[in-house]
């Protein structure tokens, strides 16, 4: 399993926990919006290594765009939702499957 793998589930579950409405958001406004940004920081991280392993980079993506507009309030657990979604459909891809959707097969 690779790293970036590794991110996508980690960062899905993590946005998935942001999703609950009163958990959620009592751990983002409860630590002054920090989550949000380590949010930011870990998916670009996680866009860079997917990059670099040649993956789908449509989580990620979509995990910038929420860790930047996750302090409107319903806006924000709509896209928690989503990118929890999109993050652990992305991993559930096999390695394997990945390359061969990808044309890099050996």
């Amino acid at each position: 399993m690779s790293v970036s793998r590794i991110l996508k589930w980690v960062t899905g579950g993590m946005e998935a926990i942001l999703a609950i409405p009163i958990l959620g958001a009592t751990i983002v406004i409860g630590f002054l919006w920090v989550p949000l940004a380590i949010m930011l920081a870990l998916h670009i991280v996680t866009l860079v290594l997917t990059k670099k392993d040649e993956g789908s980079t449509t989580g990620s993506i979509l995990g910038i765009v929420t860790s930047c507009i996750a302090w409107i309030p319903f806006v924000g657990m709509i896209m928690h939702t989503l990118t929890a979604i999109f993050l652990m459909l992305d991993a559930a891809k096999s390695d394997r499957e990945v390359r061969v959707n990808g044309f890099d097969v050996n």
